[in-house]
């Protein structure tokens, strides 16, 4: 009797907890159905950064105020009307006169002639809206993450009991359970994969194939505890249609992919990311290439254009900046994926970063250390807009249906529309540009 109850003990101590993990979390992400215990969860989260902010506000006034204590307040008028005086009188010596020729300037050197140089200089460093798209935008109020902001968790005692909470529910509840599920989502993937590359390629084969894709790209969604609000379904791609994205992380394949199918193009790579990449091609087909090869992407072009020609095929999802931006501002769109042809179906991702933020900064963290980034969040939340489908105008080149393309994804998504290369996070600026710069200085000049 005492071993039957102990038995029983055993199994209550480990199936329940099992039982309930599949219940709550497995089950719902499989028929992409939602309990409301995230959106409840995110609730939660708001009243404590609401508190932590008030907190913090109330140290900081308390600081200003002992600093500020028997000093005299400046007169900000007139302040104000002398910085303005001073300006006006250096705008007026830091700008070339045109009177002087080049002529002049070979003769008659002065030292307020590189004035402009330096002033063009010093307003791209202070106003540069182009690297600090490669970075981590800040956030206006501190969501109990130091990887956001540095010292807050010190400022009282209520505040630093509260992050160490946070810390331990994040890293010994969080954690476990999430690296759990993205185990289980990888191996439901692997296996069904490998029975579907078994069945001939019928329509029967295609269905089983994009329910197996969505259920597990759900599951791995819940290993991020993302909560996704997708807008405009009707406008989502169909077969034979190009998707294209603005690209803040690797997870916006997986944002996309938990509400739709999609053959994905990318690099051919090696290990775990390569043993994935044969397992998704043997149920649907995409297109894997090297990217040191010139010959191999005239090839891909071929096969971008094979594939949107057969409207049976999945659509192709692709990212057109090719490098992760912050979230804040798309930047040029590359036209190859404009050039092929077929109906463009744009889409907007908006991160919301109170609660984690998405964008993977590949100069500062790998992908390993960025995925642990990810799972000790509080959570990816996120809103994604299907745009109505566009087409490439007569007589447009790809070039401008790029930046058409770009610009409403920019304005459905309120980011900041760049001309900028994002590729400018890992070159160096091209001379053309160097040369723009060139031409508007010998404008100021006066030829002879």
């Amino acid at each position: 009797m005492a071993d039957a109850v102990v038995v029983l003990t055993v199994i209550g101590v480990f199936f329940l907890p099992v039982l309930g993990f599949a219940l709550l979390i497995l089950v719902p992400a499989a028929i992409g159905v939602s309990l409301g215990i995230r959106k409840l969860y995110l609730k939660v989260l708001l009243r404590v950064f609401e508190f932590a902010t008030n907190r913090i506000q109330q140290h900081d006034s308390r600081q200003d105020l002992n600093g500020n204590r028997g000093e005299q307040l400046p007169d900000n008028n007139a302040a104000a009307q002398k910085n303005s005086v001073a300006l006006l009188q250096e705008e007026e010596k830091t700008t070339l006169k045109k009177v002087r020729s080049f002529g002049t300037l070979r003769r008659e050197f002065e030292l307020s002639d590189c004035y402009h140089f330096c002033r063009q200089g010093i307003e791209a460093i202070a106003d540069d809206n182009v690297t600090k798209c490669f970075s981590a935008a800040e956030l206006p109020s501190w969501n109990l993450l130091t990887r956001t902001n540095t010292h807050y968790e010190f400022v009282s005692v209520r505040l630093t009991i509260l992050w160490v909470i946070g810390f331990l529910f994040r890293y010994c509840c969080l954690l476990p359970m999430r690296l759990l599920l993205a185990t289980v989502s990888v191996s439901i993937f692997m296996a069904a994969t490998a029975t579907l590359s078994i069945l001939p390629n019928t329509s029967y084969k295609r269905h089983v194939s994009k329910y197996v894709s969505l259920m597990c790209y759900r599951i791995l969604a819940r290993a991020f505890s993302a909560v996704v609000t997708y807008h405009n379904k009707e406008n989502r791609a169909k077969g034979g249609g190009i998707c294209v994205a603005n690209h803040t992380s690797p997870i916006d394949v997986i944002i996309l992919a938990c509400d739709a199918c999609y053959a994905m193009v990318g690099q051919v790579h090696g290990g775990f990311t390569g043993m994935i990449q044969r397992a998704m091609s043997r149920s649907e087909a995409h297109i894997w290439f090297q990217r040191s090869e010139a010959k191999d992407r005239h090839a891909v072009s071929n096969r971008l254009k094979e594939h949107v020609s057969d409207p049976e095929k999945l659509p192709i999802l692709i990212f057109p900046e090719g490098t992760c931006i912050n979230n804040t501002s798309v930047m040029m769109f590359k036209k190859g994926s404009f050039e092929v042809g077929g109906t463009i179906y744009p889409v907007a991702i908006k991160y919301d970063a109170r609660f984690g933020d998405a964008f993977w900064n590949s100069s500062k963290y790998n992908m390993i250390q960025y995925l642990l980034l990810m799972m000790t969040s509080w959570a990816i939340v996120c809103d994604v807009w299907y745009l109505p489908p566009m087409h490439r105008k007569e007589g447009e080149i790809a070039v401008e249906f790029a930046n058409r393309v770009k610009h409403e994804i920019a304005q459905k998504g309120g980011l900041v529309d760049l001309l900028w290369d994002g590729q400018l996070k890992r070159m160096t600026v091209k001379e053309d540009y160097k040369k723009e710069q060139q031409k508007e200085y010998s404008k100021l000049l006066k030829v002879e």
